[in-house]
C-alpha cells in the first residue's frame, strides 16, 4: 500500500506576526518545501506587495492571492505562510481547513507594531495611530483567525519555541499526522 501523502501546513495570522520566519524554520525542521504566499505573489507581479498594492488596488491583490493560494494548495507535505489577510476571503479560508493543518499565530498588538518596524511597506498600517489600526483590523479578522485548527501566542516566544509549540499541537491534534512517523530512536 503506497504511503500516503502528508498534510500541508499552513500559517496564518496577522501581518509581522512572524508567519514567514516561523514558516521557513518549521519547514527546515520537518523537511518540507516552505512557500511564503505573498513571497510567491511578489514574484509572478514582478513587484512588492506594497507596490501592488499602491499601483493596483487591494481587490487586485487579493484575487492574485485567491489564484496563488489555489495553486499552491494543489500539493502537498508543504508548509505555508499565508498573507495576513487572506483568511478573510472565505474560499481561502474553507480551502486552507480542507488541505491544512490551520495553525493563527498571535501577538499582542504593541508587539506586532515592534515587529514591523513601525509600519514601514506595510500598505494596511498607513496613517497615524498605527497601533489602533492593527486593533481595528484585528476585530475585523477575529472570526476567520478563530477558525483555525490551533492558535499559537507568539508574543513572548521566541522563533524555535513557537516551531517547538507547532510541532506539539501536530503531534496532539492531526490524524494522519502531518508529520512523518517517529523513526523509533531510543526504542530497541
Amino acid at each position: 500500500m503506497p504511503a500516503r501523502a502528508q498534510k500541508n501546513i499552513a500559517l496564518t495570522g496577522f501581518m509581522a506576526v512572524g508567519k514567514s520566519v516561523v514558516g521557513q524554520r518549521l519547514a527546515e525542521r520537518l523537511r518540507r518545501r516552505f512557500v511564503d504566499l505573498d513571497k510567491a505573489i511578489e514574484e509572478a507581479e514582478g513587484m512588492r506587495v506594497e507596490e501592488i498594492f499602491a499601483r493596483k488596488g487591494e481587490s487586485y491583490f487579493r484575487a492574485l492571492e485567491k489564484r496563488k493560494l489555489k495553486e499552491v494548495l494543489g500539493q502537498e507535505g508543504q508548509v505555508i505562510a499565508t498573507g495576513g489577510g487572506a483568511v478573510v476571503d472565505e474560499e481561502n479560508l474553507r480551502l486552507l481547513k480542507e488541505k491544512s493543518f490551520l495553525i493563527c499565530l498571535t501577538a499582542a498588538p504593541t508587539m506586532l507594531l515592534q515587529r514591523s518596524g513601525g509600519a514601514k511597506g506595510r500598505p494596511l498600517l498607513s496613517g497615524e495611530d498605527k497601533e489602533r489600526r492593527i486593533a481595528e483590523l484585528l476585530r475585523q479578522r477575529e472570526k476567520c483567525y478563530a477558525q483555525a485548527h490551533a492558535h499559537i501566542d507568539t508574543t513572548r516566544l521566541t522563533v524555535e519555541e513557537v516551531v517547538d509549540e507547532i510541532m506539539k499541537e501536530i503531534r496532539q491534534r492531526s490524524t494522519p499526522s502531518p508529520l512523518p512517523s517517529p523513526s523509533g530512536r531510543g526504542k530497541g
